[in-house]
Formats: structure tokens, C-alpha cells, sequence
């Protein structure tokens, strides 16, 4: 099946819309994966120098992954097919370099070998290998029957080493859960505590859920849940945000994590982060209206301030770091949390701005709505939320699967959450 046949056509209904978006997102990890591993690339072509040709992208890849299983799952392209491809993605992580079982950000697509990220960023990425091995656990319960799949993604699971991050092994007191480690430049300035509240909620999950290298579940209290920025309490546009930076930060803080993680009745003693995600998806919005940077083409249905290309570069924009610049995955990987307000917006980008925004993969990573400004590229982790998202609009498939994973259950009753999918304790 053709992905994307083109620009779809005014007037469609919702659910074809979603599904023509979906499908087009989507053939960036099928038709424009590495031809050797099957990862997916950090960005196509044509964006800011990148060699395309030879980087792979971890997490990007993690996003992939349950793109190709949300492709299966409805269709879209043979199961058998992206059997094949995930399991030729396993095969090829197996024989890459990793750093006590962590990868990094950056992989030789031909080779594996690190790419740095970096001068001194050149060993384990400990937020990125989160999103990889989501997304690895969820082909692994939605390939059960797949031995060529389930071995080797146990494999690569038991072999991470979360503990080598925890920085109080070298420094103690310190309880830090680090970003970032290199054997070659030991816990630099650059090595980054992992501190709430961001995008890495997933880590500290599957950290406290490993089976072979756990770590302490205080870690998660002590240090996560007691940084500056984690809690906050405001009011934004009469609207509450419980946790998180000044008016919420950029919008993939609502997302990466809860790709998998399902929001809905999930709760410890620090928020409800349905609550969370609904909020800052909210306020995002509320920030876009106001618009109190007086950028054109703003309103109701132009808003989504997240990480993606920009005028200046790629900059994680948000409500106190905004330059004008929509990323439409801002708000349609919003769909779950906020469909009403998420759909308008879909549908500006598509009917209204499609003209320009519709390319080889779907929506454009990025615009200026005021300005001729088109990214020229697209990159692995915006298009992948869209897929993911949609489809956990429509059917909760990537939630189910990653919520029945047994270490994501025992990572989340050791950190103290509650939830409709755990059992009572």
C-alpha cells in the first residue's frame, strides 16, 4: 500500500483524516528506515546538514517501532512484513556498541557503532534508550508468537545496566539518576541529573522494572520528584498545570513518556497525570490564543509549541521560548488528551495550510504561520508521536500493549503509582 498517495482531499471525515495523517507519518520509519538496520533516521534529507545517510536515532527508532506495530495492527502494511523489519532491527542492536547495555543517542545506521552526540556525549543515553526499549517491549508483546523478536529484545532488556547511571555510586548523597554516561569523560557537567518534571517519567518506570538491574525506588523520591521544576500548582489561563516548568514547557513533555504509558487513572502521591497531560495540552493552547507575541495565524486551531526545526535551528520551543514557529505534532499527538481542540487544529494544518504542510511524510515538521517558513525536513521523533497518538486516540492499541508488559507493571507498583490497569495493593 502507498502510505501516502498525497494531500488528502478537503472535506474528509475525522476519522479519515486521522487515518490519512496517521498513514502518512508513518511511511517516514517504512520507506525511509536505514537500509541496512532498519532504524529510523534522525531526519530526512535536507535539514540543517545532517548526514542522513549513515545516523540512526535511538529513541527516534523506540517511536518507530510502535509506528510499525500501529501499522500492522490496522492493516496498513503486512504483519509478516514488520515482523521482519523489527526483528531485523533487534538483530542489528544485538551486534551494536552500547555502553554497559545503554545505547547512545546517535548509531552508525550500517555499522552501530556510537556516533557522539557531542565532544564529551559519547557513551550511554539513558532517556533515549527508554524510548528505544518502550518501544521494544511493546513489539515484544504485539509479536508474542515471534521468537526471532522476543529473544532478542529480553536480551537487550536484561543487559541494561540502569544502575551504572546512578552518579551516587561515584558521588555519594548525590541520588542522581544521570542522562548521560561516557567511560571516557566521567559524570561531566554535561552528564545532566534527571530531574522532574520532563520527558523522562518512562525512564525511571522501566529502570525501577528492570529484572536484572534495577534501581532504588528512592531514587525516583528523592530526586525525580525534587527538583525545582516539579511541581508547580498554577494557574494558567484558568487553567491548574500540577506539575512542571513555567506555563508547562514544550508539549513533548505530554507526550514521549505517556507514548506507552497510559495517563488515564494514573496517579501517585505527586499528581493525576491525566490531569497533567490534558492540562499542559491546555495551556499550550490557552498561550497560542493570547498569543501575547503578537505572531499572524496563531488561534484556536494553530497552536502546538514543541521540540522541532525552527528559523533559527532546531529549538525546543514552547510558551517562554516562543518564536513564532508551530510544530503540528504539538498538537496532533495532543489528540488523546485534548480531540476536540486537537482536531480543529488537524484540520487547519491539512484543509486550510495543506497546500504548503503536506510532504513525502505527512505534515511538515514545522512552520511559521505568519511567514513563508517550511522546515525542509522531517524528524523521527515528531513524525512518531503521531502515529502513536492517533491510534491511542482511536483504540488505546500502543497503551494496552505497553501497559500488559509484566516489568512495566512491577516498574510502576515500585515506584508507588496507582492505576485501573494495576492490581490493588
Amino acid at each position: 500500500m502507498d502510505l501516502n498517495p498525497g494531500r488528502p482531499a478537503k472535506g474528509l471525515s475525522d476519522d479519515a483524516l486521522r487515518d490519512a495523517t496517521a498513514r502518512a507519518a508513518l511511511a517516514y520509519f517504512w520507506d525511509f528506515a536505514h537500509p541496512d538496520s532498519g532504524m529510523a533516521r534522525e531526519r530526512s534529507a535536507g535539514a540543517f546538514g545532517y548526514d542522513t545517510n549513515r545516523i540512526v536515532t535511538s529513541g527516534g527508532s523506540g517511536f518507530g517501532i510502535m509506528a510499525l506495530v500501529v501499522g500492522a495492527a490496522r492493516g496498513w502494511l503486512e504483519r509478516d512484513a514488520v515482523a521482519g523489519r523489527i526483528a531485523r532491527i533487534a538483530a542489528f542492536l544485538e551486534q551494536a556498541e552500547t555502553h554497559h547495555g545503554i545505547f547512545p543517542h546517535f548509531l552508525d545506521g550500517s555499522t552501530g557503532a556510537t556516533v557522539p552526540f557531542s565532544p564529551t556525549d559519547d557513551g550511554g543515553d539513558l532517556v533515549e534508550t527508554s524510548f528505544l526499549m518502550a518501544g521494544l517491549l511493546t513489539a515484544r508483546q504485539a509479536f508474542a508468537d515471534r521468537a526471532d523478536i522476543t529473544g532478542p529484545v529480553t536480551r537487550l532488556w536484561e543487559a541494561a545496566d540502569w544502575t551504572a547511571h546512578v552518579r551516587e555510586l561515584v558521588h555519594p548523597g548525590d541520588h542522581g539518576l544521570m542522562w548521560h554516561r561516557s567511560d571516557r569523560h566521567p559524570w561531566t557537567d554535561k552528564s545532566l541529573p534527571i530531574r522532574g518534571w520532563n520527558e523522562s517519567l518512562i525512564t525511571f518506570v522501566l529502570a525501577a522494572g528492570s529484572p536484572t538491574h534495577p534501581i532504588d525506588p528512592a531514587i525516583y523520591h528523592r530526586s525525580w520528584a525534587k527538583a525545582e521544576e516539579f511541581r508547580n500548582g498554577r494557574d494558567y489561563h484558568g487553567i491548574r498545570l500540577p506539575l512542571g516548568p513555567e506555563l508547562g514547557g514544550p508539549l513533548f513533555l505530554a507526550h514521549y513518556s505517556f507514548l506507552g504509558l497510559d495517563p488515564r487513572g494514573l496517579a501517585d502521591d505527586y499528581a493525576d497525570y491525566g490531569e497533567q497531560v490534558r492540562a499542559h495540552a491546555l495551556v499550550n493552547r490557552a498561550h497560542c490564543i493570547a498569543n501575547p507575541g503578537g505572531f499572524a495565524g496563531y488561534g484556536p486551531a494553530c497552536w502546538g509549541l514543541t521540540a522541532s526545526d525552527s528559523t533559527v535551528g532546531y529549538a525546543a520551543h514552547s510558551p517562554t521560548n516562543d518564536i513564532g514557529v508551530v510544530t503540528p505534532t504539538g498538537a496532533v499527538a495532543s489528540m488523546p488528551f485534548v480531540p476536540v481542540e486537537a482536531m480543529a487544529a488537524l484540520r487547519h494544518f491539512v484543509d486550510d495550510r495543506g497546500e504548503t504542510l503536506w510532504g513525502p511524510y505527512g505534515l511538515a515538521d514545522a512552520f511559521e504561520p505568519g511567514g513563508d517558513w517550511v522546515a525542509p525536513g522531517s524528524l523521527a521523533i515528531d513524525q512518531g508521536p503521531i502515529v502513536i497518538m492517533l491510534e491511542n486516540h482511536r483504540s488505546g492499541l500502543i497503551w494496552d500493549l505497553f501497559m500488559a508488559v509484566p516489568e512495566v507493571r512491577t516498574g510502576l507498583a515500585r515506584l508507588g503509582f496507582r492505576s485501573p490497569r494495576l492490581p490493588v495493593a
